[in-house]
């Protein structure tokens, strides 16, 4: 984390680290049922941004929009269906197409730039609230930052983030003070989350 997004969010506060500890108040519930699976949180769909190298091919290389369709129009392949898949799928996909008598032995690799698709919630007491486009790995503290950062009155460690479990809403409750300062690590979220950011009265 840059100092100045740091600064944005606490006011000048040492940044933290990685995956916030998970509240004891949510009965039975485990850790890793908290998250979603990994292969379908991050899928690509429409609207998504994917940018695809291919060795020694510069023509080939390039970032990809996703369409309606789930298609990438991909050169020399044409249509190349990637909706529903991860970026190392889409790869593999674009691998088996250039393996068809256009590029021998290919070698690519591909990750998403954007996740139009999916996007994290901001509300309450942050400069810019609002909806914003998921990213691979995103926590908290990326999306506060994106949002402009917490105002002087919020109150820091009460911020809740609402997410769907099993098809239920559960609040989970997030130390953001204690993060910035390094008592708590950092809270990783996952497509759909919504942050919540209260007043502090204090």
């Amino acid at each position: 984390m840059r100092p100045l997004m740091v600064l944005m969010i606490a006011g000048g506060l040492v940044t933290g680290s990685a995956a916030c500890r998970y509240p004891s108040n949510l009965g039975d519930l485990k850790p890793n049922l908290l998250l979603t699976d990994a292969g379908v949180s991050n899928t690509l769909a429409a609207n998504d941004l994917l940018e695809v190298r291919v060795y020694q091919e510069p023509d080939l290389s390039g970032v990809y929009r996703v369409d309606g369709d789930g298609h990438i129009d991909f050169p020399l392949c044409g249509k190349v269906q990637v909706g529903g898949v991860t970026a190392s799928g889409a790869a593999e996909a674009i691998t088996t197409c250039l393996k068809n008598g256009f590029v021998r032995r290919p070698q690519v690799s591909a990750l998403v730039k954007e996740f139009n698709s999916k996007k994290v919630f901001v509300f309450g007491e942050v400069s810019k609230p609002g909806s914003f486009a998921y990213e691979d790995g995103m926590t908290i503290i990326h999306a506060i930052s994106q949002a402009g950062g917490l105002t002087r009155s919020a109150a820091k460690n009460s911020v809740n983030v609402t997410r769907v479990v099993d098809g239920k809403e559960v609040k989970l409750p997030v130390k953001v003070e204690d993060i910035v300062i390094g008592r708590e690590k950092n809270f990783q979220l996952v497509p759909g989350d919504i942050i919540f950011v209260p007043e502090s009265f204090i």
